[in-house]
């Protein structure tokens, strides 16, 4: 006999461009030093390569956050009842 699924817990709010920028600042202080250190160019250009990605999340995660958030509103009203007049 299987128990019962217990339902799912609500998602966590998280601010993901924070996160993104904490991600970007961590390859910002990898790149200075291994500047320092005089490592190879190979490893430069992967720290090079996460700033940038860090950069460019930086500035699409609130457009898609708010993308979603119009679309959920407008799923919201359509699954509305229309008022009855």
């Amino acid at each position: 006999m299987t128990r019962p699924r217990r339902p799912d817990p609500p998602p966590l709010e998280t601010n993901d461009v924070r996160i993104a920028v904490a991600g970007t600042a961590a390859w910002a202080v990898a790149l200075v030093v291994l500047l320092i250190v005089g490592a190879d160019r190979w490893w430069l250009w992967v720290c090079v390569t996460g700033i940038a990605i860090g950069l460019f999340a930086i500035w699409y995660v609130p457009r898609l956050q708010s993308g979603r958030a119009r679309q959920e509103a407008a799923r919201a009203a359509d699954r509305a009842p229309a008022d009855p007049e």
